[in-house]
C-alpha cells in the first residue's frame, strides 16, 4: 500500500487522465478502502484542488477548474514527449520564449536519466529550415490573436476585425505579390472554426447579414474592440471546416491568383493534383483551365510545371513573363550542357 503522500500525488494522477473517476475504482486503483479515498479528496480539497463530487448510484470524482494547478504527473515516455516538444514550438508569435520558459521549468524536475535522454536528443539533433516549398517567409500569428479568436468561437461573439488582404479575382485584375493591391476593410463575422494549414492560420466564418460562409487568413486579420454580442450558431453546409478551408483558399486564398490553360483533359489534370490545390474547369475533351494560387510566382510556376503537362499561362502577365524568363534560363542550360 503506499504511503499517504504518494497516495495523494497517485489519486492526482489519476484524476487528471481522465474525466471523472467512480469512487469505487479509485480505491481498487490505489489499493485502499472507499472510505481512504474520501479521506484524501478531502486532504487534496483542504490543499486547494478543487475536486468535485458527482452524485448517482456508483458516485464519483472529478478535478474541477479553478484553484491551484495540479502538479502535472507524467510517466517517462510523457515527460519526453513534452521536452521534445517544446523545443519545437514554433508558428506562433512569442511561443519561443514560452516554450523556453516552460522547458526549463520541467528539465529542472526531470529525473536524472529523463534528463540526460533530453539533453542527448537536443545536443545531437540539428534543425533543418522549417519552410522548404516557398520561397516566401511563414506568416507568423501571435498567440494572443488566436487566443482572442478561439474565445470568441467559444462564447458565440461575433467578431469584429479590419482585413487587409490582396484583391480577389472577382475584385479586379489579378496582381502578383510585388505589386499587389491591397483592399483593406472592416469585417464583422460570426467565428465558428480556426484551422491550420500549410503553416498558416485561417478562421472558418460566416457573415451574420448575408449569411455566406468565408474563410480569412488569420495573419491578414486586425482584432477590434470585442463585441460581446451572442449569435445563434447555424451548421456549416457539409459540415467539413477542413475542406471548405482548403477548397475556399484555392480559389482565393493566396497572394497570387493565376489561370493556366492546359493541353489535357480535365480528368487528367485532377488525376495529378490535390484537389484542394485550385479549380479545374474543362475547356474540351482535350484542354481546361487550371485556376490556382500561391504566395509567390515562382511557387506557382514551379508547381505548374511539375504537372508534366503541356500548358499556356494567360493569367496574371507578371506570371506570363516570369515564365519567358525561366524559359530562357532553361534554354541557355541545355545549350551550354
Amino acid at each position: 500500500m503506499l504511503e499517504t503522500s504518494s497516495r495523494l500525488l497517485a489519486l492526482l494522477a489519476l484524476l487528471q487522465s481522465r474525466p471523472e473517476w467512480p469512487g469505487a475504482e479509485l480505491a481498487e486503483r490505489l489499493g485502499v478502502s472507499r472510505r481512504t479515498i474520501r479521506n484524501d479528496i478531502d486532504r487534496l480539497r483542504e490543499l486547494g484542488y478543487p475536486i468535485e463530487a458527482t452524485r448517482g448510484a456508483t458516485g464519483g470524482y472529478r478535478l474541477g477548474p479553478g484553484g491551484k494547478m495540479p502538479p502535472l504527473l507524467l510517466d517517462d515516455e510523457e515527460a519526453v514527449a513534452v521536452a521534445i516538444g517544446l523545443r519545437a514550438g514554433r508558428g506562433v508569435t512569442g511561443i519561443e520564449e514560452s516554450s523556453s520558459r516552460a522547458l526549463a521549468k520541467l528539465e529542472q524536475v526531470l529525473p536524472h536519466r529523463l534528463r540526460r535522454m533530453v539533453t542527448a536528443l537536443h545536443e545531437t539533433t540539428t534543425d533543418g529550415p522549417t519552410n522548404t516549398g516557398s520561397n516566401v517567409p511563414d506568416p507568423e500569428v501571435g498567440a494572443e490573436t488566436l487566443a482572442v479568436i478561439a474565445a470568441a468561437i467559444r462564447d458565440q461573439h461575433l467578431l469584429r476585425f479590419g482585413y487587409s488582404a490582396p484583391m480577389r479575382p472577382e475584385d479586379g485584375p489579378v496582381r502578383n505579390d510585388a505589386s499587389a493591391e491591397f483592399s483593406d476593410w472592416p469585417i464583422l463575422v460570426e467565428p465558428y472554426r480556426l484551422v491550420s494549414w500549410e503553416r498558416h492560420w485561417y478562421l472558418v466564418a460566416r457573415g451574420p447579414e448575408t449569411g455566406a460562409w468565408n474563410t480569412y487568413r488569420v495573419d491578414w486579420m486586425t482584432l477590434k474592440l470585442a463585441t460581446a454580442r451572442k449569435f445563434v450558431p447555424v451548421e456549416l453546409p457539409g459540415g467539413d471546416f477542413t475542406s471548405f478551408v482548403l477548397r475556399d483558399v484555392a480559389a482565393a486564398g493566396w497572394r497570387v491568383h493565376a489561370r493556366i490553360t492546359v493541353h489535357a483533359p480535365a480528368e487528367k489534370v485532377l488525376s495529378r493534383i490535390n484537389a484542394t490545390v485550385g479549380v479545374v474547369e474543362a475547356i474540351d475533351e482535350s484542354s481546361c483551365v487550371l485556376v490556382t494560387g500561391a504566395d509567390s510566382l515562382e511557387i506557382i510556376a514551379v508547381y505548374v510545371g511539375m504537372l508534366g503537362l503541356d500548358f499556356e499561362a494567360t493569367e496574371p502577365p507578371e506570371l506570363v513573363e516570369h515564365m519567358r524568363t525561366l524559359g530562357r534560363r532553361y534554354l541557355a542550360a541545355v545549350a551550354t550542357a
